[in-house]
């Protein structure tokens, strides 16, 4: 597990910051999401992968939340969405998880 750090997009240009490749498990401080959240890229390379964001929250019961994964296909592109409700109330960090990381490398930016 390693913790990541997004980008913020600017008027004048960003240069990506390319995470190649990520763990099966990475996580994203509260501090680096913007006021909506993050978008994460995700780039495979001849790898089909599956991207989960974990949910933090729980049922009344305390089973966690169900969490519908991503298919990235085997080479491509792939945007996804990580809310600030994906932040863990216990931990402040999102967590991510890949299938395999093999050809695979991501870009975050703060939405």
């Amino acid at each position: 597990m390693a913790l990541r750090t997004a980008q913020s997009v600017v008027t004048t240009g960003t240069t990506p910051a390319v995470i190649s490749p990520p763990t099966t498990s990475d996580t994203i401080a509260q501090g680096d999401f913007g006021p909506y959240g993050i978008h994460m890229r995700v780039t495979t390379t001849g790898t089909l992968t599956n991207v989960s964001v974990a949910d933090p929250n729980v049922t009344a019961q305390g089973n966690p939340g169900t969490v519908t994964a991503v298919a990235c296909p085997a080479t491509g592109v792939r945007v996804i969405f990580i809310p600030l409700s994906a932040v863990s109330a216990a931990t402040g960090v999102a967590t991510v998880a890949f299938t395999s990381v093999t050809g695979v490398s991501v870009e975050l930016y703060r939405a």
